[in-house]
């Protein structure tokens, strides 16, 4: 048995668009100057994330999966899922606006990829004043329309923007095009996928003078035209509690706000358990093992690991990752 909490050593990534805020933030370590994104946990081909101490040390997350099966995964999960874990869990820090983009459904990608879908939530930590995020058409669009607007660098001016602030979430459901705006932090929740289809980059050019590849093609197939009146997803904030943000058939998503003493009971779940800290710090007490989770940082509970002790002496936040 699995019987621990769990911490992991992030993969730090480097991107065109990326900054110093993971770092300056939440005290990641690299000497890196643009450091995009904070891999916490991720199952991708040549990006595993391993334990990063105790008596699994150095174990990959497909090792535990292949070791510990349902106690670490949970029977309903194990048995969709297998050796694959199913989900990568990131901090992203865009200093510079990301690229337009969106990703392929589940059986799209199973046939152009052989891997999973992309769906995909935020949860903005931190913001500049007057950050934006593009996510949406304003209006219903169409293919001939969205192709003469790419084909003349006019994208934006069909899709839907928002001002964002701490605490704002946001669903990505396949399909659905986006871009994270400069200045915003963010938590990410997503299905294990780096498909990535980008529709439009700005016109810019990494430090060797090149374009990033675009993928307008690719997306004729995957796009979702249908617009909504609200793309920003409404929920209340439960001090001293658990509240519901995001439920799909991918992930759950809950905000837990507390602060002084929590006790947290999982026999009703029958998976896996991930906390990632996005306000505040918290003390994990499980048996005989405490671990300290920071802001930007993440622990995660295997599935045999069904109560655990919360404890905070600042007004902290939670979000509680996991698949029904």
């Amino acid at each position: 048995m699995i019987d621990l909490l769990l911490r992991f050593e992030p993969i730090l990534k480097e991107k065109i668009w990326g900054g110093q805020k993971l770092i300056q933030l939440f005290g990641k370590s690299s000497s890196k100057e643009n450091i995009g994104e904070s891999w916490e946990i991720s199952d991708v081909n040549g990006d595993e994330t391993v334990v990063s101490k105790g008596s699994l040390k150095g174990k990959s997350l497909k090792d535990l999966t292949k070791l510990y099966t349902t106690d670490f995964l949970g029977n309903k999960v194990y048995q969709k899922f297998g050796n694959q874990f199913p989900l990568l869990i990131k901090f992203i820090d865009a200093k510079e606006k990301l690229s337009i983009q969106l990703h392929p459904d589940d059986e799209l990608a199973k046939k152009r990829h052989d891997s999973f879908g992309k769906t995909e939530m935020w949860y903005i930590m931190q913001a500049d004043k007057d950050s934006k995020i593009m996510v949406g058409f304003k209006e219903d669009s169409n293919e001939k329309e969205y192709l003469q607007h790419v084909k003349n660098k006019t994208l934006l001016d069909l899709l839907n923007i928002d001002n964002v602030l701490s605490g704002d979430v946001y669903f990505i459901p396949t399909g659905r095009i986006h871009a994270v705006g400069a200045g915003v932090v963010l938590a990410e929740i997503q299905q294990t996928s780096d498909n990535t289809y980008r529709v439009y980059d700005w016109d810019r050019q990494d430090i060797d003078g090149n374009y990033r590849e675009l993928h307008t093609e690719l997306t004729k197939e995957a796009i979702d035209y249908k617009a909504l009146k609200d793309y920003k997803t409404l929920y209340k904030v439960k001090e001293g509690g658990t509240s519901e943000m995001v439920s799909c058939p991918h992930f759950t998503t809950n905000l837990i706000s507390f602060e002084g003493k929590l006790d947290v009971n999982h026999k009703d779940k029958d998976s896996f358990v991930i906390y990632m800290c996005v306000n505040g710090e918290v003390d994990f007490n499980y048996k005989n093992q405490t671990e300290n989770v920071k802001v930007g940082e993440t622990i995660m509970l295997p599935a045999c690991v069904k109560e655990v002790s919360l404890s905070s002496t600042l007004n902290s936040k939670l979000l509680e990752v996991y698949i029904k």
